[in-house]
């Protein structure tokens, strides 16, 4: 994976936090390893897929996995953070 596509999932991830009221993991390995995770699927399959959940490979049912995923609200809400602990609520 290019660096640039890692730098390219930061932004995303960044600029998607702030909207949602969201901070990205603090702990900067554990969020390297999601965001060359993401930006591997991004130039891999052409979306970036959550790297902590499996795809099926079909399209259609993989496109609920697409980071951010379908699930992640309510697991940020319910948890503090989500699956891949990317995103966390402000304060957790």
């Amino acid at each position: 994976m290019s660096e640039e596509g890692i730098k390219e999932a930061r932004t995303r991830a960044k600029v998607y936090a702030k909207e949602k009221g969201f901070v990205l993991n603090v702990d900067e390995k554990q969020l390297d390893a999601v965001l060359r995770g993401l930006a591997r699927n991004k130039e891999r399959f052409g979306e970036a897929y959550c790297p902590c959940r499996l795809r099926s490979g079909d399209p259609e049912k993989d496109r609920i996995i697409i980071c951010p995923c379908v699930y992640h609200e309510e697991e940020i809400e319910g948890q503090g953070l989500c699956h891949c602990r990317l995103f966390f609520k402000k304060g957790e």
